[in-house]
């Protein structure tokens, strides 16, 4: 999973802030790296596949909410996904003061 491909196309199909398209970037690459996906659905996950599951999310949803949506979809399809639901986003300023 290419985390910086995967945050621009983020911006290009949801906005958001900075800090949530890390968040969920970071987060879809865990899933890709754990294998996860490709065990339960036969196939790995794809900068494009993401983009396409966030967007059956219900409108108006924010890019975080668009993901943990996906997650709990999948958590009930499959179990073992809530772990990688975003529960926290910094901010871009404290973002930031961190790296």
């Amino acid at each position: 999973m290419d985390r910086q491909r995967l945050e621009r196309a983020l911006a290009d199909e949801f906005g958001g802030t900075d800090a949530q398209r890390r968040a969920v970037a970071r987060a879809a690459s865990d899933l890709a790296d754990s294998g996860k996906p490709s065990r339960d659905r036969g196939h790995g996950l794809t900068v494009p596949a993401v983009v396409r599951h966030l967007s059956d999310a219900p409108d108006g949803s924010s890019l975080v909410d668009r993901w943990n949506w996906w997650m709990g979809a999948l958590e009930a399809a499959y179990g073992g996904y809530d772990y990688f639901t975003v529960r926290f986003v910094a901010d871009d300023e404290e973002a930031g003061l961190r790296r």
